[in-house]
């Protein structure tokens, strides 16, 4: 697992909460993990699977699967219970796996809506290539190519590979502040260089981000998003605005408000 924040001295980049990489990591048969029944409330999840396959459910009755390319794009709101394990494929043969989850602040007017899920697998995402460069759209756009996904706040998501000794520009939210998160390679952005296993924080983007790669081919995942200039207040799996709103959401938890996931 890699994590660029929250850590020690950068709780959060507005209006992103929490970036993690899962992998890539290679388990063997009976050794995948996942995330079991867990409560979220105040913002936003956003799994992004690169390769793999994870299975879900909810407390609202949702449940589907998670594949290679697919996003799910879940806003806690009010609150929810949800599971993310690996799919019994997974469990039962092992296989590689690496994808991304992100969490997005939802702001004050929303942090109490009903939970909704937007989840689009691999061939509902657009894909821009040429010979430079793939991108892969899970939010926002690029040459006139949309995702899908409806965003609280201009938001811009994209999984891309540029090759060697290229340069790429991507347009973004005037006022935004972006992540470039390196998978491989290295690139130049904004006179500043950025490795694998590193992020670069640019808290304000510039509206035309210009990433001029190296020798080796360069893949990243490129977070963008208009921040929401709102106090936060999080513990664990709930960002309110407020202490009181923290407390209201862990007696809300503990008194069973959030339902539970049933199975049968």
């Amino acid at each position: 697992m890699r994590r660029p924040f929250p850590v020690q001295g950068l709780p959060y980049v507005d209006p992103f909460l929490l970036i993690d990489e899962m992998g890539p990591v290679d388990y063997a048969p009976g050794k995948a993990i996942g995330a079991p029944d867990h409560p979220h409330r105040g913002f936003e999840t956003v799994t992004y699977i690169i390769e793999g396959e994870m299975e879900h459910e909810d407390s609202h009755g949702h449940r589907g699967a998670i594949r290679s390319g697919d996003v799910q794009w879940m806003t806690a709101g009010a609150g929810v219970i949800h599971s993310e394990m690996p799919s019994q494929k997974m469990l039962r043969e092992g296989g590689r796996m690496h994808g991304f989850q992100i969490w997005v602040n939802l702001p004050r007017a929303l942090k109490m809506s009903q939970p909704r899920y937007q989840e689009y697998d691999a061939s509902q995402l657009p894909i821009v290539e040429d010979a430079q460069r793939w991108v892969r759209i899970i939010a926002g756009s690029v040459d006139g190519k949309r995702s899908p996904i409806e965003t609280t706040v201009p938001t811009t998501m994209l999984h891309v590979k540029i090759s060697p000794n290229a340069e790429s520009s991507f347009e973004v939210a005037p006022d935004s502040n972006a992540i470039v998160h390196a998978m491989s390679g290295w690139a130049t952005i904004e006179s500043k260089t950025v490795r694998a296993h590193e992020a670069m924080l640019l808290e304000p983007a510039p509206e035309t981000l210009r990433i001029t790669t190296g020798d080796d081919p360069f893949e990243a995942l490129l977070l963008a998003g208009v921040p929401l200039h709102e106090p936060v207040a999080r513990y664990g799996p709930f960002v309110m605005n407020t202490v009181e709103e923290l407390q209201q959401a862990f007696d809300d938890f503990r008194s069973g408000r959030f339902g539970e996931i049933a199975r049968v």
